[in-house]
C-alpha cells in the first residue's frame, strides 16, 4: 500500500494533467479518496482482541502469500518476553504485549512495524501456579476506542490509555467479586490462573469473574470508570472468552463458563438460556463459542466434546453432541462457507488431528491425523496453522481434502499463545521470544 505522501504526490500529478478549471475539484476528490483508503485499511488491519476484530479468528482484508520464501517468512523484528500465554493485540499501528517479569505483570505498547517500545506499565503480580511452571498472564489485551484493557492471572483488571500508557482505572476484580471457596478441590483461580478475556459490549466491559457466592459469576464494568454496573449468575469462570451476536433481532452474549454455556442479555445481565457444558475435575473449557448461521457450536476436550444447538430468543435447541466429531482442548475453530475447521484432541495427550467437519450433518469431511496441536487464523482463503511446537503451516481452505501449501519453523519453544495477524505481519510468541514475521504479499 502506498503511504500518505506518495498518494498526495500522485493526486497533485493527476491534477496538473487536467484543465485548470477542474484542478480544485480533482484535488478535492483525490484527497477524499486517499482518506477513505487509509481509514479502511486501518480498520481492516487491526487485530484488537482475542482472535481478531470479531473474535472468530478471521482476518478480513488481508492478502498473504501462497508460499513462504526460501528459509521461511522474513523476520521483521523479534524480542525477548517474560512468562504468560497472552497473545498480542494490535490497533492503530501499536502492538500491545501483556507478560510477566518477576513480581510484575507488564503491559508494553510497541510500534507494530519496528518493535520499538512506546511505553510500559507495571502492576503487582502475586499469582503462583499450581499445575504448571508458567505464572501468567493468560488473557489477550483488548484495545477499544484508544484504550487498552488487560485482565491479569489473579484478576487484576486495568484500563490504560493506548497512546500514553496512563492508567485510567484499576479494579481487583477477582479479590472483590470472585469466589471465596475452592471449587471441588480446584484452586480459586482455576488450574492455570485466570484466562477469560473481557468483552467490550456497548459502554460495558463484560467479564466471567466467577464470583459464585456474590452472584458475580458474570460482571459488567463501566468502560469509563470501571464501576460495577451489574452482576449476574453464580457461574464459575472458564478459559473461554465470551462472544456477542445479534440473531433475529435479539442481542446475545454467549459465555462458555466452567460448567455451562449461556446467553446473557448484555444490558441487564439476565440469562436468556443456559445449557450444560463442561464437567468438574481437572477439565478445562478454553475455546470460544462459535455462532454459525443461527446456531451455537461449543467445543472442549477431556470427554466433554462438542455441542451444536439452534439459537432461539430465549432457548437453545440442541441438535447433536459428540466427543468424536470435534474435541478441542482450547483452540477456537474457524468457519468457512458453513464448514468448520478445527483441532481434534489435546496438546498433552497423543497427536491431535486437524480436521474439517460439516456441523449440520455432523460429518467429518476430512481429518489429518497425527498433525499435532495448533491454533488457527483464517486469511485470504487460507488457514494459518500455528502449531504448539513452533511450526507455522499454511493450508488451503477446502472442504474436500487437506491441502498443505507450505510450512516453516518460526519458534523453538512451545507456542501456546494465540497469534495475531495485522497488515501482513504475523505476531507469534513462545515462553521466551516474541517474533514478528512478514506474510503479506510483496
Amino acid at each position: 500500500m502506498r503511504n500518505n505522501a506518495e498518494m498526495r504526490n500522485q493526486s497533485r500529478n493527476d491534477s496538473t494533467s487536467e484543465c485548470t478549471d477542474g484542478r480544485r475539484l480533482i484535488a478535492l476528490c483525490a484527497t477524499l479518496a486517499c482518506f477513505a483508503v487509509v481509514a479502511g485499511d486501518t480498520r481492516a488491519g487491526d487485530w484488537p482482541q482475542i482472535l481478531g476484530p470479531n473474535r472468530n479468528g478471521v482476518a478480513e482484508g488481508e492478502s498473504i502469500v501462497d508460499r513462504f520464501p526460501a528459509g521461511g517468512p522474513q523476520t521483521v523484528w523479534q524480542r525477548s518476553v517474560g512468562s504468560g500465554y497472552a497473545g498480542i493485540a494490535v490497533a492503530d499501528g501499536i502492538a500491545v504485549l501483556f507478560h510477566r517479569l518477576r513480581d510484575k505483570e507488564i503491559v508494553e505498547a510497541m510500534d507494530a512495524a519496528t518493535g520499538d517500545v512506546k511505553w510500559t506499565a507495571e502492576f503487582d503480580a502475586k499469582y503462583r501456579p499450581s499445575f504448571i511452571d508458567d505464572s501468567g498472564p493468560r488473557a489477550v489485551p483488548v484495545i477499544h476506542n484508544s484504550r487498552v484493557y488487560v485482565y491479569g492471572a489473579q484478576g487484576g483488571l486495568h484500563c490504560l490509555e493506548l497512546q500514553s500508557g496512563k492508567t485510567v482505572w484499576s479494579r481487583k476484580a477477582f479479590d472483590e467479586l470472585g469466589p471465596k471457596r475452592p471449587f471441588r478441590g480446584e484452586p480459586p483461580e482455576g488450574y492455570f490462573g485466570i484466562g477469560s478475556c473481557p468483552l467490550v459490549e456497548g459502554n460495558l466491559l463484560l467479564v466471567n469473574v466467577g464470583g459464585d457466592s456474590k452472584q458475580a459469576g458474570i460482571v459488567a464494568f463501566a468502560l469509563a470508570d470501571g464501576k460495577t454496573v451489574w452482576t449476574a449468575t453464580d457461574e464459575r469462570a472458564s478459559y473461554s472468552s465470551p462472544v456477542a451476536a445479534t440473531i433475529d433481532g435479539v442481542r446475545h452474549v454467549f459465555f462458555a463458563t466452567r460448567l455451562n454455556a449461556l446467553s446473557i442479555d448484555p444490558k441487564t445481565g439476565d440469562t436468556r438460556f443456559s445449557l450444560p457444558f463442561g464437567e468438574p475435575g481437572p477439565k478445562v473449557t478454553g475455546a470460544n463459542p462459535l455462532v454459525i448461521d443461527g446456531h451455537l457450536l461449543l467445543t472442549a476436550s477431556y470427554g466433554v466434546g462438542a455441542v451444536y444447538a439452534k439459537i432461539e430468543s430465549n432457548r437453545a435447541d440442541i441438535q447433536w453432541t459428540s466427543d468424536n466429531t470435534l474435541s478441542s482442548q482450547y483452540t477456537t475453530s474457524i468457519v468457512e462457507n458453513g464448514a468448520v475447521y478445527g483441532v481434534h484432541g489435546r496438546q498433552d495427550m497423543g497427536r491431535a488431528a486437524l480436521r474439517c467437519i460439516d456441523p449440520v450433518t455432523q460429518k467429518v469431511l476430512w481429518s489429518e491425523d497425527g498433525f499435532g496441536y495448533a491454533t488457527l487464523i483464517k486469511a485470504d482463503g487460507k488457514l494459518l496453522v500455528m502449531k504448539t511446537d513452533g511450526e507455522l503451516v499454511l493450508v488451503q481452505l477446502s472442504p474436500q481434502s487437506y491441502r498443505e501449501l507450505d510450512r516453516a519453523q518460526l519458534l523453538n519453544g512451545t507456542a501456546r499463545a494465540l497469534p495475531a495477524l495485522s497488515n501482513g505481519s504475523l505476531f507469534v510468541r513462545d515462553e521466551r521470544t516474541l517474533r514478528c514475521v512478514q506474510l503479506g504479499r510483496p
